[in-house]
Formats: structure tokens, C-alpha cells, sequence
């Protein structure tokens, strides 16, 4: 997250702005957003810490939020429900941002209003919307988002699924065999795919079992925090390194690295390796993938995804299923006046993840309070960092990045991103502390 002190320079700098440009014709600005989640959540509360004045109103359907960060630490027993459930309280008592309660069915983009499903009509001059991500359940043969709500969970979202992946996993029987099928990029993360198949290995082995498996069947060559995580399951779980993956160390890194004459419990698939699934089959309980078909007693199979069903039903997404926008303001290419942020916007180098979300949302709260003055927007920077655990839950990892615009897109600049190869077991126990101290830190920076 950027600094308070950096936000702060750079709220400063749109600076005395007044609105009178809009004052002539109301009393207060007004920015709807949709979604509750992290961006739309984010934006709300800096927005009315920068322009007090201005009017926020947040439409969202749930009246708790579950984040996602974490969450896969539900399945696994080592969270609750009520741990990843966040009040909104804060966000209208203190700061006095409005909610409505519903669905959005209709924006209309020259009337500059947005209509929920009960008939009430919000009047905006700035439209933000922050609708997380939805899943395209037709890219995987045999997998329907019925299934996913019963048989086949993906538990990316939180919610339910949580709670059945949770008994699922209860149900494994001894030395039983575990399938998780990640999804292609681009894809919101966290929950990772990967911390995920780490913390069930780690489950299985403490519940006692000698010989389970958990195969990741991936259609990716690599991941954000793969460096690492390979490096923590090799030393953790006697996991050997795939060929085509070996190219990402050094030859000295490689040979403190063995290869185990008995592998441990966790098998990466790579996409070179036939890792992609063709299809899934609920009734024999077997995945289909490029390299062979594959028997499991729980599967976990994410879908590709794709923007926010909301922004792809009111025409803000393009033919990628994700949308386009101005990368400085996050304003739609497709519609004026309204900005797409977090996890359903195409915005350059930057992942998307509930972190770079927040970082989208303080700039766009600053951009948002020069616009609607009459103002231009400011210089943007941003940041993100990727917490992970290897599975053993005192052994955490991350990925830190800054961003910069560069001809009109966000670039990471080329810093030290990762833990070193030689980082310490204290580091390693350090990285997963300030995992769990993060995640309440952000949580109350987001929604406090």
C-alpha cells in the first residue's frame, strides 16, 4: 500500500480544490459505486477522507463482506466464517458512506443513472464500478455453476463453498488423492491455487496420513510467487522441481535443491507437462487433462474467469471479458464518466488482487476528487504485495511490487521482488507473521 504520507502529497495536490464547477447545479457531487468488496470499499472511505463533501453511495447485495484473502485457511481449519466476515458499519457510521442493498439491472450511461432491481434510481456524476470477478464455467467440459454450488466447489468467492470444500476435505479417506485445477491467467489471486494445495498437503500429513497426493493440474508454466514456493515445498515436502521449471534457478541454486528418490505428497503438472483440463466428470470423480485422466477423492477445480458479471451485462468489458480502460484514471474507454477498478479492470503490469485493488482505489479516490473539480488528474503510482503460505503455516513467502505509468500503462519497475534464495528460516517464519498481521491491518485500512 502506498504510504499515508504519499497519499496524502498526493491528495494535496488537487489540492484546494473546490466543486464549484458543479455547484451551480447541486449542493454535492455524487459517486456511485458498484461493489462492496475491497476496490469499491477502498475508494468509498478515501474518498470521503480527500472530498468530504462529495456524496458516496455504494450498491451492494450482501450486507457482510467475506474476503478472500485467506480464505483457503477455512477449508483447512485454521479460520473461521466469522474470521473472513467484515461489518460494514464503519464505512456508513464513521465515514458516511450510503448503501443500498440490492442488485444493479440497468446503468444508463446518458442519463448518468444507475436502477436496481427493486426500481430505485441513483444519480451519479462520477459511476465507479468494482464487481470482482465471475467464472466462465463453460471453458471446462462437464463443470456447470450448479455443480460448483453442490458437488464441485471452487471456493473462490468465500461463502458456502468454503464450508463444503471444508467437509470434502474431511471426508478424504486416508492416503486419499486431492485434485486442484487452477486457472489460466489472468486470474484474481488471493485465494492462490497453490498456497491452497500446500495447506491441504500440510492437513493431510498432520492428520496422519503416510502417502496422500495433491496434484495441481495447471495449465500455466508458472505462477507469481513460484520461485519460492517450489524452493519452500522442495525443502518441506520432498517436492522435485519439473524439468521445464528448472530453467527458473540458478545451477547453484539448483543443486541445494535434490531430487527425492520418494516424492512427498504435492505434484505440479505444468502446462508443458499436460497439465490443462479438458473436462471433469462429478459421477467417477475424474478430471481429464492433457497428460492422462486422473482419479480423485476431492476435486477443486477453479474456472477461467472474467470481469464482474455487472460490467459484463452493462457493456463495460470487451471481447477478453475484461475492461478496457484509461490507465491513469481507471475511466472505461467504453462509457465516459465511469471507472472500472480491482479485479475486473485491464490495467497493465499490475495483478489482480485485493492489494492492488486497494492501491487502484486511493489513487482513483484522489483522480475522482480533482475531476469532479474541474480538475486534471494527477501522477499515479502504485503498489502491491502477494502474501502465501507454503502450506506449513510458519512458513510464508511474498512478492512485492511498485507501478508506474509508462506511455499510458502500468509497469512494474524492476526492483527486488522476492525473498532471497538464501533467506533465513526466520525469515521464512517473519513472512508468514506479517501475512496474518497484514490481512487485519488491510482489512481495517479497507473497511475501518
Amino acid at each position: 500500500m502506498t504510504s499515508r504520507r504519499a497519499f496524502l502529497k498526493l491528495a494535496g495536490a488537487t489540492g484546494a480544490a473546490t466543486f464549484s464547477p458543479l455547484a451551480s447545479a447541486q449542493s454535492k457531487p455524487r459517486v456511485v459505486i458498484v461493489g462492496g468488496g475491497v476496490g469499491g470499499a477502498t475508494t468509498a472511505k478515501y474518498l470521503k477522507l480527500y472530498a468530504p463533501q462529495v456524496e458516496v453511495t455504494i450498491v451492494e447485495p450482501k450486507r457482510e463482506y467475506q474476503r478472500p484473502y485467506g480464505s483457503s485457511e477455512v477449508i483447512t481449519g485454521q479460520a473461521t466464517m466469522e474470521d473472513i466476515t467484515i461489518s460494514y458499519a464503519a464505512l456508513a457510521n464513521r465515514h458516511g458512506v450510503r448503501f443500498v442493498h440490492d442488485r444493479v439491472t440497468a446503468i444508463d450511461y446518458d442519463a448518468k443513472h444507475v436502477r436496481t432491481s427493486d426500481g430505485t434510481t441513483l444519480d451519479y456524476d462520477r459511476l465507479v464500478v468494482s464487481p470482482g470477478v465471475s467464472f466462465d464455467f463453460d471453458a471446462v467440459d462437464g463443470l456447470t455453476p450448479e455443480l460448483a454450488e453442490q458437488r464441485l466447489p471452487h471456493g473462490w468467492d468465500a461463502g458456502d463453498q468454503l464450508l463444503a470444500l471444508k467437509k470434502q476435505l474431511e471426508a478424504v479417506p486416508e492416503n486419499g488423492t486431492v485434485v486442484i485445477g487452477p486457472p489460466p491467467n489472468p486470474y484474481r489471486c488471493p485465494p492462490g491455487p497453490y498456497e491452497r494445495a500446500g495447506l491441504i498437503a500440510q492437513w493431510l500429513l498432520d492428520r496422519g496420513d503416510t502417502s496422500p497426493r495433491v496434484i495441481i493440474l495447471d495449465p500455466k508454466n508458472g505462477f507469481t510467487t513460484d520461485v519460492t514456493m517450489l524452493q519452500a515445498w522442495n525443502r518441506l515436502y520432498r517436492f522435485n522441481i519439473p524439468a521445464p521449471a528448472r530453467g527458473k534457478y540458478s545451477a547453484e541454486e539448483l543443486a541445494e535443491m535434490p531430487d527425492h528418490e520418494n516424492p512427498g505428497p504435492i505434484e505440479w503438472v505444468m502446462g508443458d507437462l499436460g497439465g490443462r483440463i479438458l473436462g471433469v466428470n462429478a459421477e467417477t470423480m475424474t478430471v481429464e487433462a492433457e497428460a492422462g485422466t486422473f482419479q480423485a477423492d476431492m476435486i477443486n477445480i477453479v474456472p477461467p474467469l472474467k470481469a464482474g458479471q455487472v460490467a459484463i451485462d452493462q457493456d463495460l468489458a470487451d471481447e477478453s471479458g475484461w475492461c478496457p480502460v484509461d490507465q491513469r484514471t481507471f475511466e472505461s474507454t467504453r462509457h465516459a464518466d465511469v471507472h472500472v477498478i480491482g479485479d475486473s479492470c485491464i490495467a497493465g503490469a499490475m495483478p489482480k488482487s485485493g492489494y492492488a485493488a486497494s492501491s487502484q482505489a486511493k489513487v482513483l479516490a484522489i483522480q475522482l476528487k480533482a475531476l469532479l473539480a474541474g480538475n486534471g488528474p494527477v501522477e499515479p503510482v502504485f503498489q502491491n504485495t502477494c502474501y502465501a503460505l507454503a502450506g506449513n503455516t510458519e512458513y510464508g513467502m511474498f512478492v512485492a511490487d511498485v507501478f508506474r505509468l509508462q506511455e499510458g500503462r502500468i509497469t512494474r519497475v524492476d526492483e527486488q521482488r522476492f525473498l532471497p534464495f538464501d533467506a533465513t528460516p526466520m525469515q521464512y517464519r517473519l513472512a508468514a507473521l506479517y501475512q496474518h498481521a497484514w490481512m487485519q491491518s488491510f482489512s481495517d485500512d479497507c473497511f475501518g
